[in-house]
């Protein structure tokens, strides 16, 4: 069985995180970074607000290299995320990594 503070695979991934950027192979990261895919207007022929879409990631990751990585951890996949994530990806243009915790191999997969 795994220590407790294992058992949640955000702080896992956190630590991980931690590590990599002691070692200097990462400039930086930002947990719940709050990104937004389409700001709020005011419809041109009602004048109703239309309200914001964000997508909150649970990870910014700014490699040492310049390059930067959007990381979800996930269980599963909703329709809702499934549209954000396709607006991210447009908007962005910036890999977005979406990461499940395997128990069975012990270590973070790809979804």
């Amino acid at each position: 069985k795994f220590p407790m503070h294992l058992q949640n695979p955000l702080i896992n991934y956190f630590q991980q995180l931690q590590t990599l950027k002691k070692s200097r192979l990462l400039e930086e990261f930002h947990m719940d970074k709050a990104l937004p895919l389409l700001y709020r207007f005011a419809h041109p022929q009602t004048g109703r607000i239309v309200r914001a879409i964000t997508y909150k990631a649970d990870f910014e990751v700014i490699y040492a290299d310049g390059h930067i990585e959007v990381v979800d951890i996930k269980g599963f996949l909703t329709p809702e995320f499934k549209i954000k994530a396709k607006m991210f990806m447009f908007r962005y243009q910036i890999p977005l990594v979406l990461l499940k915790w395997s128990a069975a191999s012990k270590k973070f997969v790809e979804v």
